[in-house]
């Protein structure tokens, strides 16, 4: 079994080119690997090279034959037992081109001579760019979220036509006594609050086998950067008005896009909001940010024929989706934790008569 298994892997290995590694310019060691377990085939030994590059790329290449598109380093012919390093003199091959089996792709140059490394099959050159710290961790937080929560999205969609009224009707004195704009996100952020007061279980969280209550709403706001999505927490959001939210959401937009945020500021949220709608996504379903139990989608706001009264007119409609851990939260209270969302922005009226 173990034969067979390795003889299949080996067969669908596909082509691959030079892995030009970041940092100095020399090759540093090379290591002897036995092909080991498979029938009929003999068992090379090659010597391999990791040869290191200022480039901030590292460069492969891709067989077409390759069902899975894995990728396998091309390897440096054999220079004498006495060499144990050399220079990447030049790389012959850029990204995107087409590259033949025996094709040359590099040269090394070593104190006696300069070789050829050719590519072992037919393939094509990529780039490919480690991941930055940030990216890293923002997929091993989503994967753990996948992991650990039993996820379920259920949607609703508002219409928008009262709430960006009220924001047309009042933008300017709005901005002349607070001296910030008012946004629809101060808005959603309101909504939610009455929402999690109303159903207190989507701010709470699983503890083994406890459920923690929290009496205070955290609310972190999904912004992205050129580095990666970040989650900075606006804290205490029950007590604060439209214009607190505000000021606190563009202070902390501005520190993120400046790679300013500090790890506090992005710690200890109990409920997350992610507007997808400034990129124009119209439906979504948004993965949880650990360890929170709830996460809010916005979309874009687009004209929909609804009716209204009997007649059917053309009304600003976002679609709005809430994920949550159904180990802990119902479907009756995701439906009404949404509803009381939906009721608030379609109605803003009832966050002053709190109804």
């Amino acid at each position: 079994m173990a034969s067979r298994l390795a003889s299949r892997l080996l067969l669908r290995r596909p082509a691959a080119v030079l892995s030009l590694l970041q940092s100095s310019r020399h090759a540093r060691h090379f290591s002897t690997q036995l092909l080991e377990g498979v029938p009929r085939l003999p068992k090379p030994t090659c010597e391999r090279y990791f040869l290191r590059n200022a480039s901030p790329y590292q460069i492969w290449s891709r067989s077409f034959a390759s069902e899975n598109g894995d990728l396998v380093e091309a390897v440096v012919p054999f220079m004498g037992e006495s060499v144990t390093d050399g220079t990447l003199a030049n790389f012959l091959k850029k990204p995107g081109d087409r590259v033949e089996a025996d094709e040359a792709i590099a040269q090394i140059e070593t104190d006696k001579v300069t070789i050829d490394v050719s590519s072992p099959e037919a393939g094509v050159i990529e780039k490919q760019v480690s991941m930055p710290r940030l990216r890293k961790r923002i997929a091993n937080r989503l994967k753990d979220s996948q992991n650990t929560f039993a996820l379920l999205t259920t949607f609703n969609e508002v219409d928008m036509t009262n709430l960006m009224k009220l924001r047309t009707d009042y933008k300017d004195e709005f901005v002349k006594k607070h001296g910030v704009k008012l946004g629809l996100m101060s808005c959603f952020v309101k909504a939610a609050v009455s929402a999690l007061q109303n159903q207190p279980i989507v701010n709470a969280v699983i503890d083994g086998d406890d459920i923690i209550y929290r009496d205070y709403i955290d609310v972190s706001v999904a912004v992205g950067t050129s580095k990666g999505l970040v989650v900075p927490v606006i804290r205490d959001t029950e007590g604060m008005n439209f214009a607190d939210i505000e000021k606190g959401i563009n202070s902390l937009a501005k520190k993120a896009t400046e790679g300013a945020l500090s790890i506090d500021e992005m710690a200890g949220g109990t409920f997350t909001i992610s507007n997808g709608g400034v990129y124009g996504s119209l439906i979504s379903t948004p993965i949880i940010n650990p360890p929170q139990s709830a996460i809010l989608g916005m979309h874009s706001i687009v004209q929909r024929p609804v009716v209204v009264d009997g007649s059917i007119l053309a009304r600003p409609m976002m679609y709005l989706a809430l994920t949550y851990d159904h180990r802990l939260i119902d479907g009756r209270e995701a439906v009404l934790f949404l509803r009381r969302i939906k009721d608030v922005v379609e109605d803003p009226r009832r966050l002053l008569l709190d109804i």
